[in-house]
């Protein structure tokens, strides 16, 4: 090949490329996957028998607030990633959260989270709502549950998975960090994580009137059948998040899954989250103001938790 021929056969591929890479911007970020179930399924957990080696975490405190510098690599067992369900496999991330000040907001309107609930005390973050929706489209404000079984997301025993960018976050009950925490039904609770606005997160358990008692969700399912049409049809399951509703006084939490307790941490009493059995399991929504470390990109339109969009 002579020397015009390859200055031409370069100029051929520069060309294509640029045509790739503008073809690229101009389609802009790939589509949610468009579903179509409307039933809840029990979860099929991947067995989770796999190490991953170099976690590192360091967590400090400055007044009120809270750091966590991690790669968020669990110091537990996870499931196969990449799996039938999930094709992302689990890499060091660059976390450096800082939470809100643990301070409540006069305002009785729970602040809904389209971000990062919070973060364990080993540096694996919550992040409870799955970017999944009716027909793919956020707008119409029906998000799928992600403990709910309609839409698999190849979750392992932790309820926890793997986001393309590599990040494994919680979904539910961090099954493997709470048994090397040492947490047991008959104790309260060992400290599980902090949410972003500053305040402890717990599972499960706490001390009431001298004694340990297991804490309740306050949501429930809805009554009836989905509006269907435009939206999903069928009973109100769980497949979805707006098949729930809160009713204060329900259980001993709050809508945020939050109590005022005293616990070993917090001997002179203290706002918490937990993590419940029954949904919301993870909370949604925030008593007080989230770090900005722990903003999220959702897409356009999508509910930002329980109440994010209501029965149309």
């Amino acid at each position: 090949m002579t020397g015009v021929e390859l200055l031409r056969l370069s100029a051929l591929v520069a060309t294509l490329g640029l045509g790739l890479a503008v073809q690229s911007e101009a389609q802009g970020p790939p589509r949610l996957r468009v579903h179509t179930a409307t039933k809840a399924q029990p979860l099929d957990l991947v067995a989770a028998n796999q190490r991953v080696r170099g976690a590192q975490v360091q967590v400090s405190t400055t007044g009120e607030r809270v750091r966590v510098r991690a790669n968020g690599l669990p110091d537990h067992s996870v499931g196969r990633f990449p799996n039938r369900d999930n094709p992302n496999r689990i890499t060091a991330q660059k976390y450096q959260f800082e939470t809100g000040p643990a301070e409540l907001k006069r305002s009785a309107q729970a602040m809904r989270r389209s971000g990062l609930i919070g973060v364990a005390v080993n540096g694996v973050p919550f992040d409870p709502g799955a970017g999944e929706f009716w027909q793919g489209r956020p707008d119409l404000g029906w998000q799928y549950e992600a403990l709910g079984g309609a839409v698999k997301l190849g979750l392992d025993s932790n309820h926890a998975h793997v986001q393309p960018s590599g990040a494994y976050h919680y979904h539910g009950l961090p099954m493997g960090l709470m048994k090397e925490l040492g947490w047991s039904a008959q104790a309260e609770s060992p400290l599980i994580g902090y949410a972003a606005d500053g305040f402890p997160i717990y599972a499960l358990t706490a001390v009431h009137q001298g004694r340990v008692v297991e804490v309740t969700s306050s949501w429930r399912l809805k009554r009836g059948a989905r509006p269907g049409g435009a939206y999903p049809s069928g009973p109100y399951d769980g497949a979805f998040v707006q098949d729930y509703e809160f009713v204060a006084g329900l259980g001993s939490l709050d809508e945020c899954n939050g109590a005022r307790v005293v616990t070993q941490d917090y001997p002179q009493g203290t706002y918490a989250y937990f993590l419940s059995r029954d949904f919301p399991v993870v909370p949604r929504c925030l008593r007080g103001e989230a770090g900005a470390s722990f903003a999220k990109l959702m897409p356009r339109g999508g509910p930002g938790g329980p109440a994010g969009a209501r029965r149309p």
